[in-house]
């Protein structure tokens, strides 16, 4: 039996919850390696080449490339995981929010 989802359509709104966690595990454990500087090197130098190393789909790896941040929410990313992605690209949270 599915669970129910009360909250599945609240207009403009993407609900992180069990789901979408599973469907974004790859895309925020990649978010993840983006804390450490060498990674960040590597992920700058050639984006393509660093994401191809992970089991994305190929809709959440140009999500990421497009630094499309609303599709990424709605592809499984979490916004406390991708953060990583706005320092690495040298923007605040409050920046990277703001573009969203």
């Amino acid at each position: 039996m599915a669970l129910e989802k009360p909250y599945k359509d609240i207009p403009g709104t993407t609900v992180f919850d069990s789901d979408m966690a599973r469907l974004g595990y790859h895309v925020n454990q990649f978010c993840m390696t983006l804390m450490r500087p060498e990674n960040r090197e590597r992920f700058l130098a050639d984006e393509r080449a660093y994401l191809d190393e992970w089991p994305m789909s190929e809709e959440q790896k140009q999500a990421v490339i497009d630094r499309d941040y609303n599709k990424l929410l709605k592809l499984g990313a979490n916004v406390y995981y991708f953060a990583k992605l706005f320092s690495t690209d040298k923007i605040s949270f409050a920046q990277g929010a703001a573009l969203m």
